[in-house]
């Protein structure tokens, strides 16, 4: 069974789905009472399964009409792809900023899951196991060069 947290984030990415322009304004209260749980939990679900590093821009407004939006980022088209990656990358990538740009890839339909499986064994810190910044700057080069292999194909 799916736990509350799953539950919210479901329901988030189907309004999101369902928009247009890709934007949903939501009152934390108030989601928190459609599905009987306390704001913080919905806070919870915002932080850690909308972040930017997973192709989502959260802002608020606190305040009695205080709202959160969430709008999901469009990844850039296959021509400035090469770009974004590099410029997202870098010299140096940590573990989570990597993995965010893993499921940002296999969410839009990029890479399959068996791709995106394979590129966070590659790049997992128990396989890297080097002393920073070292582990962070060879994460980025495995990274680069599987996903410009796999856009060139």
């Amino acid at each position: 069974m799916r736990n509350i947290s799953d539950i919210i984030e479901q329901y988030l990415k189907h309004i999101l789905h369902e928009s247009e322009e890709k934007v949903v304004e939501i009152q934390r209260n108030d989601l928190a009472d459609q599905f009987n749980c306390v704001p913080s939990q919905i806070n919870y679900v915002i932080s850690t399964r909308f972040t930017l590093e997973k192709g989502y821009l959260v802002q608020s407004k606190r305040g009695g009409g205080g709202y959160i939006r969430i709008q999901k980022v469009m990844f850039p088209s296959n021509s400035s792809l090469q770009n974004h990656i590099f410029q997202t990358i870098g010299q140096q990538i940590d573990q989570s900023a990597a993995e965010g740009l893993i499921y940002q890839l296999e969410d839009t339909g990029m890479i399959n899951t068996s791709e995106a499986n394979l590129f966070r064994a590659a790049i997992a810190r128990d396989v890297l196991t080097l002393k920073l910044p070292l582990r962070d700057e060879i994460r980025a080069k495995i990274l680069k060069a599987m996903l410009i292999s796999l856009i060139s194909k």
